[in-house]
């Protein structure tokens, strides 16, 4: 089957799904790519934490920051399900920075986050982003004003009307009514610019060595791994990750470095057109298709 016919039959496999998107798989040592509509800009939800851990690690480096230092966080107490660490914690805790990079990035806590903005707003983040020469990611809210969507107004039962909001209410140029999901507005990113940031972590680059070290083993430690794992990680091969969902959003990227010295990076952002929350169906499609990209690109 030639290239052109798989990528062909891999945009019908999503469109069946439901499912469309940005993906990416580059390897890192020869260049060489495939994707699907790489350069498609998302929300980037979640995964706007990689860079947020960046940009703070960073500020530690030069001496801004100290990852010792410990600060009171306030409870999240959310219920609804979703959040993890403190976000659903009930009581105020006192923590380092340090761990608040490893629950925000590993555990993808949003308030372990917030916390991490308060110290570098989102503004800050983009510039040093922009010192080290990483682009086409845009960072312009928190995490408090992602989560604050349709879903967390309605019950249980009513789940599938926020779902059918964020499907529905788009417009042809990337906009939408909920501001978490317009472009013009969200943290934003393409599998393209995220596949650029994977290279910069996991290559030599303008971010420190320590940097990027530490940024990797925490995306090694990812704890959600329900999504792209499976088809990734294996005894013959190491899956670092970070994931992203909101309301018909579903985002991953990540490197696997297989045990023939062989390197990946692979970025996919997907929205669904079914209202639906739970969708084991498109985690594994998403999963499918990043790696018959992948296995197309070790053929070569």
């Amino acid at each position: 089957m030639s290239t052109e016919r798989l990528v062909r039959d891999l945009r019908r496999s999503l469109d069946d799904g439901g499912l469309s998107g940005s993906f990416l798989v580059r390897d890192l040592d020869t260049g060489d790519e495939l994707g699907i509509d790489p350069d498609t800009e998302l929300p980037s939800a979640s995964l706007v934490k990689v860079p947020l851990a960046i940009a703070t690690l960073e500020r530690i480096r030069r001496g801004e920051l100290d990852g010792s230092a410990t600060l009171d966080v306030e409870p999240g107490q959310i219920t609804t399900p979703g959040p993890t660490g403190l976000s659903r914690f009930r009581h105020p805790v006192r923590i380092a920075v340090d761990d608040l990079l490893y629950l925000s990035t590993s555990v993808s806590d949003g308030t372990a986050a917030d916390a991490l903005f308060g110290l570098t707003p989102p503004s800050h983040v983009g510039a040093v982003l922009g010192e080290l020469g990483i682009r086409g990611l845009s960072v312009r809210h928190t995490m408090r004003d992602l989560v604050d969507t349709p879903m967390e107004r309605f019950d249980t039962a009513q789940v599938h009307l926020a779902l059918s909001i964020a499907v529905d209410a788009g417009t042809s140029g990337r906009g939408h009514r909920l501001p978490q999901l317009d472009v013009t507005r969200a943290n934003t990113g393409t599998a393209r610019a995220f596949v650029d940031l994977l290279q910069d972590l996991w290559r030599p680059s303008s971010i420190d060595a320590g940097v990027a070290e530490r940024v990797r083993g925490l995306m090694a430690d990812n704890l959600l791994r329900h999504r792209l794992t499976p088809d990734f990680s294996s005894d013959a091969s190491a899956w670092s990750s970070k994931t992203g969902t909101l309301l018909n959003l579903r985002h991953e990227i990540g490197v696997v470095e297989h045990a023939d010295g062989q390197s990946f990076a692979i970025a996919v952002l997907t929205e669904s057109r079914v209202t639906a929350s739970n969708q084991p169906g498109a985690d594994a499609l998403m999963a499918q298709v990043a790696r018959r990209l992948r296995d197309r690109l070790r053929q070569l």
